[in-house]
């Protein structure tokens, strides 16, 4: 088989599977994690920005410098292994180092991502988690022991996951330093593959999570926009029963309604598109950690059930009452368009028996004009013809006055014969153009 039965894209699709492989790491060990967004019109930012960012980086820490070209990048970074990726709103760094810090969770475990380097970001900070990972105690009820001052008890979850080979909590809480805290404890022997995908999972749980949640924000802002073009809406619905009211005054209203409402639709529809899938892959991360409850202890599923899913319907709900609206004013429209096209018809009809009537007395003038006109030529005819002929009727011996008299029906006629001739030849020839 040569390269020219090859499609020209198979090769590229299938390293695209192997493109972005989860970071390897044995216990005990330390990531951070960051992500950064484009506040505004983040699908359409300047990529070349993200990689000049991502290049400062590896030259601050000697790492070998990234492909312009390419959207992933790992490589070691003195202590540290750097995982990037660029994604369709944002970008993300994790660096993990081997050992924990002295103080768990201490700040100084990320300062491969030092505090002017993020403010030179591009975007701004969507995301920062800090998990720490350790082995699994003898007695995994040890692990509440541990953990008990790292986070806030009401909000606290802790779990099983991958059929227990490892155990996950933190509160979803934002320390002091800016860090969201995950404390991992795996059991001894489990592979460095099997951590880093657990870690990884954790890092885009957290991301999606805050990812989808930039919805709510925009769901508040058009409930209220919303709640403003509504009882106009509704309003204008009103009037259209009051038939004394013009139709076109009430369309021109809703015209402009509608036009709102289609710029908050085409403003809204991709944040709304971007939650929806954002939410789904939350769920898909949290079903891969195939969790189960550890000693009574609040489980992830039931924290995102209390705590994330009410955010998400608030969007859901923003959107189809979009939607709805939308919907209403469409009806709205076609029903003024009906009557503004009732209202004209009538009108139209109005006005095409007003120009018969004027048709029909403009025939009745016109065959008035035509007589008027037969009995003008006729006179001038006769009184042309009649000195015409003076000088013939003379030594024919014919009175004059019986000349005239003769020569005055047969003039008339033959006026009048022309004249319908004329008209005829008129009226065919407008039957032609016709």
């Amino acid at each position: 088989m040569g390269p020219a039965t090859e499609h020209p894209l198979r090769y590229a699709l299938v390293n695209e599977l192997h493109a972005r492989p989860s970071p390897r790491m044995a216990a005990p060990a330390t990531a951070v994690f960051v992500a950064f967004k484009e506040p505004r019109d983040a699908a359409n930012r300047a990529r070349a920005l993200d990689m000049a960012h991502l290049t400062q980086l590896v030259d601050r820490h000697g790492g070998p410098r990234p492909d312009p070209e390419d959207s992933h990048y790992q490589g070691r970074q003195g202590r540290h292994d750097l995982k990037w990726e660029s994604h369709t709103e944002f970008v993300t760094y994790m660096a993990t180092t081997p050992g924990l810090p002295i103080r768990p969770f201490d700040p100084s475990a990320a300062a491969i991502f030092s505090e002017d380097w993020q403010r030179a970001a591009p975007g701004k900070r969507v995301a920062a988690v800090m998990v720490q990972i350790d082995l699994l105690p003898e007695d995994p009820a040890e692990v509440m022991d541990r953990i008990g001052g790292w986070f806030a008890r009401d909000s606290m979850a802790a779990i099983w996951v991958l059929d227990e080979t490892a155990v996950v909590a933190g509160d979803f809480r934002i320390d002091a330093d800016g860090w969201m805290r995950f404390a991992v404890f795996v059991r001894p022997g489990t592979s460095e593959g099997r951590v880093g995908r657990l870690v990884h999972r954790l890092v885009e749980l957290e991301t999606y999570r805050a990812m989808s949640m930039l919805g709510l924000g925009r769901a508040r802002g058009l409930s209220t926009r919303l709640n403003e073009l509504e009882p106009r809406l509704t309003a204008i619905l009103d009037q259209m029963a009051d038939e004394t009211l013009p139709a076109e005054q009430l369309l021109h209203e809703l015209l402009a309604v509608s036009t709102e409402l289609e710029a908050q639709a085409i403003q809204h529809s991709f944040r709304f598109g971007a939650t929806s899938a954002y939410e789904a892959i939350v769920h898909d991360r949290i079903g891969t950690l195939r969790e189960t409850r550890f000693m009574d202890r609040q489980m992830l599923s039931e924290f995102m059930r209390r705590r994330y899913q009410p955010a998400m319907r608030t969007a859901k709900s923003a959107e189809q009452r979009l939607a709805t609206i939308l919907e209403r004013a469409a009806r709205a429209s076609e029903l003024l368009r009906t009557r503004v096209d009732v209202e004209r018809s009538a009108q139209n009809q109005r006005i095409m028996h007003r120009m018969d009537r004027r048709a029909d007395l403009q025939l009745r003038l016109q065959h008035t004009v035509e007589g008027l006109s037969v009995v003008a030529i006729s006179y001038y005819a006769v009184g042309l013809l009649g000195y015409a002929l003076a000088p013939l009727a003379g030594p024919s011996g014919i009175d004059k006055t019986l000349l005239v008299a003769v020569l005055t029906p047969l003039t008339v006629l033959a006026v009048w014969g022309a004249m319908r001739r004329v008209r005829k030849s008129l009226h065919a020839a407008g039957g032609d153009d016709l």
